[in-house]
């Protein structure tokens, strides 16, 4: 049976790379206060958006999507979901509202993890929600030419409630002693749940809510107001490549975390990066809407939409945002590159 010795595992990634990242990490959480303290009312609708940017990419990432009027309607207006992948979205939003509100009640064990399973199918009506897989299962790859290869083999159906049951009672006792960052010890437990891959379906999913969870519990809490998962979506093919590399021998216990947690510390890094730019955005007084959005792109590297520029200033109407691209397009101080739907600005450099 798999061991899980967090104390071996965390000692080993005590890297000068990874001390840098916590460092960095510390150093923005020690802000956060001040960050949430800047401007509340505009901090709410940072939350709104990211909600809607975080059920959409992690869905996003199993093939679930919806259009953006209906994810809108579905995360900020509680929609009824009209069909499969509505409801799966649907079940996403309502574990995502239970974590937001509710983290410090929810200790990571088990029981309560199959309550947040079930929650996440309760509008499938699938007899999965909840329960534990019943068949083995294996995680897959398809190649250039479509052909399926098996990457990994999960630990067999018999054997998950009990790994389940030593892994979190091996995080929980991690965590009580306080011997080693958190930061260290809640990626090594989602590659862990992952490689247990204890459902027959929605094992990513769960895994970004557990995530969310975590940090929460632990004051990381960046995930809020900038979406975590849509950081994974954007670099989803270095998640994979991550994921397989320290996944290789995990049955046997010699299996490299190094990889994922080097990935995962510095997704939450660059989150915690957005988080500042948009509240300095956010806070700058007496300046006009037009030079808020010619200063966001010529900080910008590359292209941006307005959808884009919308969500970093929630604050300013969709109309404003247009009337500002449109004179900045007219006085030559930015570029419009494509047309209607595909749409985005650049600044000339």
């Amino acid at each position: 049976m798999r061991e899980f010795d967090f104390f071996h595992y965390g000692e080993t990634l005590l890297t000068p790379s990874i001390v840098n990242l916590l460092s960095s990490i510390h150093e923005y959480k020690g802000k956060q206060v001040m960050f949430i303290e800047a401007k509340r009312d505009i901090l709410s609708s940072l939350l709104e958006i990211a909600k809607i940017q975080s059920t959409e990419a992690s869905n996003k990432i199993e093939g679930i999507i919806a259009t953006d009027i209906r994810m809108k309607k579905l995360v900020k207006d509680n929609a009824k979901p009209r069909n499969r992948s509505e409801k799966e979205i649907a079940g996403y939003r309502d574990v995502l509202a239970t974590i937001h509100e509710n983290f410090d009640y929810i200790n990571p064990r088990p029981n309560l993890i199959l309550q947040l399973h079930r929650d996440l199918y309760a509008y499938s009506g699938s007899s999965i929600g909840g329960r534990f897989k019943n068949s083995d299962n294996q995680i897959e790859e398809r190649d250039a030419q479509g052909n399926r290869t098996i990457r990994f083999q999960p630990l067999s159906a018999f054997e998950t409630p009990e790994a389940m049951d030593r892994l979190c009672d091996a995080f929980l006792k991690a965590i009580d002693q306080g011997e080693l960052d958190p930061l260290i010890l809640i990626p090594v437990f989602i590659l862990d749940f992952l490689c247990i891959h204890p459902f027959n379906d929605g094992n990513g999913r769960m895994s970004r809510l557990l995530s969310l969870l975590l940090l929460y519990r632990e004051g990381y809490i960046v995930g809020k107001y900038i979406s975590i998962e849509m950081l994974i979506e954007k670099t989803k093919s270095s998640y994979y490549d991550v994921l397989k590399e320290s996944s290789t021998n995990w049955i046997d216990g010699k299996n490299n975390y190094m990889p994922f947690v080097e990935y995962y510390l510095g997704i939450i890094l660059n989150a915690y990066k957005e988080f500042s730019t948009r509240v300095d955005y956010l806070t700058v007084k007496n300046i006009s809407a037009i030079d808020r959005i010619k200063t966001i792109l010529e900080r910008n590297i590359g292209k941006m939409t307005k959808k884009e520029l919308a969500n970093i200033c929630p604050d300013i109407s969709e109309s404003t945002i247009e009337k500002a691209l449109n004179e900045l397009v007219k006085n030559g101080s930015i570029t419009k590159i494509g047309d209607k739907r595909y749409t985005s600005y650049i600044f000339k450099q």
